[in-house]
């Protein structure tokens, strides 16, 4: 495909994507008709998509309306390329720009460049201070590729040193003890022999720190309450020697975990919600709870377009349901363990202060933010202990 080919593609994705669809099932529904297009083709215009949604604000204003071509414009304009050497109408690319195209558009605004709902400025301010700004920039850009290395397996060197014989060059992230930033090779990861045999998973630095703040003596019960597809458990248990259950409402969300904790070389146990009662009491239990996922919405850009008001609201009330329900399940001398993905405040530290107020004898011991950053996303951590 010409790169004006890829531009005419994100196109007609990003008009599916703004009509309601999904971006992922918009991409792949493009991909399944377009047999022609190969594997650096999909990665380009996945880019150029999720670049705009990443910006759709700013794309907006430079390419002067809301549809994917006017932000496919206003994407080239930001990149300081003139797009009328990419709308051309040859070889398959997107049609001229018409007189109306070329004179639009304007620089944007400070609440346009920050590329974020007018409504969730205050809710930035209000959590992150001085460093708002920095947050939503780095909102607007590409999340680092992250691997975390087996440790119970491998040593971060010597999984560096097998990744570059792959064609994969990595750095070590300061601050994860097991973490590698992909430099280069990403499309290799996955038929990599380390990825397949287990010894590195993908998985974000500031995760891969947050579990390792986590600290539990030799034989613990622990439970992953909110499992999903069990990333955070299986980083727990390749540093420490405990019993580990995991849970999810919604079983399907756990249909990998047993081949990945298989080939991680560890046991984990599945567990329904109606068998929680008979398991307990846990000696941990960790709550990653759902959420606004802010710290993350450069990997997942729609989201931040999707979040209402109401829905942030219902998202404190499910987390604070969550902590009562699992706090039944934790041994008198058990430790409840909060995470998020979030950057709010009223996500992260007012829902466990609210938790450890309404709850006579429990304190917060731990509580600690990793930042939007070059090296990892927004993460939330706290611990929560009975007296």
């Amino acid at each position: 495909m010409t790169p004006g080919a890829r531009v005419a593609a994100a196109i007609v994705v990003l008009d599916s994507v703004l009509e309601g669809a999904p971006a992922e099932r918009a991409l792949t529904n493009w991909a399944r008709a377009a047999r022609y297009a190969g594997s650096g083709d999909r990665a380009a215009v996945r880019d150029h998509v999720f670049g705009a949604l990443r910006c759709l604000r700013s794309f907006s204003a430079l390419g002067g309306g809301g549809d994917g071509r006017a932000l496919m414009i206003g994407s080239l304009r930001a990149q300081g390329i003139d797009p009328d050497i990419v709308f051309t109408g040859q070889g398959h690319g997107p049609a001229p720009l018409s007189d109306i195209e070329k004179g639009g558009g304007h620089t944007p605004s400070e609440a346009e460049a920050r590329d974020l709902p007018d409504w969730l400025w205050p809710y930035f301010e209000a959590s992150l201070g001085p460093k708002a700004a920095a947050t939503a920039e780095a909102l607007r850009h590409r999340a680092p590729v992250t691997l975390r290395v087996n440790a119970r397996r491998i040593t971060r060197e010597a999984a560096q040193d097998r990744l570059s014989r792959e064609g994969i060059g990595t750095r070590a992230v300061e601050g994860a003890s097991f973490a590698l930033q992909v430099l280069e090779g990403v499309r290799k990861i996955s038929r990599s022999m380390l990825y397949r045999e287990g010894l590195v998973e993908l998985q974000d630095a500031s995760s891969q720190a947050a579990m390792e703040a986590i600290a539990l003596p030799e034989g613990a019960r622990v439970l992953d309450y909110c499992a999903g597809g069990g990333g955070k458990t299986l980083a727990l248990a390749a540093r420490l020697d405990c019993d580990w259950f995991a849970h999810d409402a919604e079983l399907r969300r756990m249909t990998d975990l047993p081949a990945r904790a298989a080939r991680a070389g560890v046991h984990i146990r599945l567990c329904d919600t109606r068998e929680l009662d008979a398991l307990a009491p846990f000696d941990a239990v960790l709550c990653d709870v759902p959420c606004s996922g802010s710290g993350t919405w450069r990997r997942a850009p729609q989201a931040k377009w999707a979040l209402t008001p109401d829905r942030l609201r219902e998202l404190t009330g499910i987390q604070k349901d969550i902590l009562r329900r699992a706090a039944a399940l934790l041994a008198p001398t058990g430790v409840l363990i909060y995470a998020t993905c979030s950057v709010f405040r009223l996500e992260n530290e007012d829902v466990v202060g609210k938790a450890s107020g309404a709850a006579p004898g429990w304190s917060r011991r731990t509580c600690r933010r990793w930042q939007v950053d070059a090296e990892g996303d927004g993460f939330f951590l706290a611990h929560l202990w009975r007296e």
